[in-house]
C-alpha cells in the first residue's frame, strides 16, 4: 500500500465462547447500532464493513445457510431472529458474523455471489460457504 495506513475500527463478536453469546436478533440489532454510530460520525470518510466466518461448521447445514442467506436479502429482521439458537454452535456460531453485517448493511441491496456446501465426507461433515456483498 505504499506506506499508506488504513485506519481500521475492529469489532469483535463473542459467537463462541459461553455464557454470553448474542442471540441472532440482537446480532442484527448491533449492526443497525453500528451502522448508527457510523452515519452519526462527522467525517466523510468512507467506511467498509468486512464479516468473515463461515456459516455451518462440521455438519454441513445447507437449508440453515441458505434460510439466512435469504433472510439478510430479504433484510427480514423477523425471520433472523426466528433463527433457532441451538444451531449456532461451535464453528456455525460464525454464522453470527453475518447477521451483524446484515444489520449494518441492511438498507443496501445484498447480492449472494456464491454458496458452496463444502462437503469433507460421506457423513455430511464440512462447513457452508458463502461471498456476497451489499451495494
Amino acid at each position: 500500500m505504499n506506506g499508506h495506513q488504513v485506519p481500521i475500527v475492529p469489532v469483535s463478536l463473542n459467537t463462541y465462547s459461553p455464557p454470553n453469546q448474542p442471540r441472532a436478533a440482537r446480532c442484527y440489532a448491533l449492526g443497525k447500532a453500528l451502522r448508527r454510530a457510523i452515519a452519526a460520525w462527522p467525517g466523510d470518510e468512507r467506511v467498509a464493513i468486512v464479516a468473515s466466518g463461515g456459516l455451518s461448521h462440521f455438519v454441513v447445514l445447507e437449508d440453515l445457510d441458505r434460510a439466512v442467506l435469504a433472510a439478510l436479502a430479504a433484510r427480514d429482521e423477523a425471520a433472523i431472529g426466528r433463527l433457532p439458537e441451538r444451531v449456532f454452535r461451535t464453528g456455525t456460531s460464525e454464522t453470527k458474523n453475518w447477521l451483524v453485517a446484515g444489520g449494518a448493511l441492511e438498507h443496501l441491496t445484498m447480492e449472494v455471489i456464491a454458496y458452496v456446501p463444502n462437503y469433507r465426507s460421506p457423513a455430511g461433515t464440512g462447513i457452508g460457504l458463502a461471498f456476497a456483498q451489499w451495494r
